[in-house]
């Protein structure tokens, strides 16, 4: 997993190293890096001048979507983001998301699902610039899993409309469609208010690490180097600027379906290790699980997530 920033920390204590998190992932260079301010795709960066007589102007190619902090949050140990659901009302209560493996009572063990548990987590919700401006709570962890995924949804004590009107800040959307490979995303870690550009890879069938399988996860092109604390972060398609999934892990150091070395599992059984790509977990299964008012209802037809 990206782990969590507390066990990140410890790893360095043991190890010696400096201040920087340990990564769930070879550390990226320093060019990498997304602007700390909004980010747009790497690819959008415009062509160097040609020397060659212009040609006749053309019609323009729709700007992607820039990607910026607005909504995501930072938690004691992770990164995660205000979310809604294509039907969620301003009135309802809303919701954050982040990974299960980031729960402040710890990694749900494999087969567990939290549902309705009491909390009053908070968390920094940051503006576009990833300045934070203002503290939202938790009343209860609404559903946390590491089985199938790996995620975590808190509902708050605040409307969607409290919060916009407290701080100007609206929620990212949930996709309720299956992202695609090929597709430009950006990894926004409100926790280290960074941004990690890449595109969709690919999808491993299951992906294994340790006593936790995943379903259906995707995979980052290499250009995603996530570190500790990235754990939790919205995956934004930079086309809609809707999240299609949710950052969780990477593979280290080359082992073998271990502790922070997921290895991928294809249908027929066979494993596949990739050093140093990382990967999250989708997000378009969620809207069907909820119902009237943003409520959690695992019964709903076309709910797969795992229940208790």
């Amino acid at each position: 997993m990206n782990k969590p920033l507390l066990a990140a920390l410890a790893t360095l204590a043991v190890t010696g190293v400096g201040v920087a998190p340990a990564a769930a992932a070879p550390a990226a260079p320093a060019t990498s890096a997304a602007p700390a301010a909004s980010a747009a795709p790497a690819a959008s960066a415009a062509p160097a001048a040609s020397a060659a007589p212009a040609a006749p102007a053309s019609p323009a190619a729709p700007a992607a979507r820039a990607v910026s902090f607005a909504g995501t949050v930072a938690l004691s140990n992770c990164s995660g983001s205000l979310v809604r659901l294509p039907a969620s009302e301003d009135d309802d209560p809303a919701l954050v998301m982040s990974n299960g493996h980031c729960l402040e009572t710890g990694f749900p063990a494999a087969g567990e699902v939290v549902v309705d548990q009491p909390s009053s987590r908070t968390f920094g919700l940051l503006n576009a610039s990833g300045t934070r401006v203002g503290t939202l709570r938790a009343s209860k962890i609404a559903y946390a899993t590491m089985t199938d995924t790996d995620v975590s949804l808190y509902q708050l004590t605040s409307t969607y409309a409290q919060i916009r009107g407290s701080y100007g800040i609206s929620p990212l959307t949930l996709n309720d469609t299956r992202p695609t490979a090929g597709t430009a995303i950006t990894v926004v870690s409100g926790y280290w208010k960074r941004t990690y550009a890449c595109a969709v890879d690919g999808f491993a069938y299951r992906l294994k690490e340790g006593e936790w399988t995943w379903k259906d996860s995707v995979r980052y092109t290499s250009a995603c180097q996530t570190i500790g604390g990235t754990s939790g972060s919205p995956v934004v398609d930079n086309a809609t600027g809707k999240v299609v999934a949710v950052n969780n892990t990477g593979n280290e150091d080359g082992g073998r379906c271990t502790d922070n070395n997921p290895c991928e599992v294809a249908e027929d059984g066979t494993v596949t290790v990739r050093e140093g790509i990382n990967y999250g977990q989708q997000t378009y299964q969620i809207p069907a699980c909820f119902g009237l008012d943003s409520k959690l209802d695992l019964a709903r037809s076309g709910c797969v997530l795992p229940k208790p």
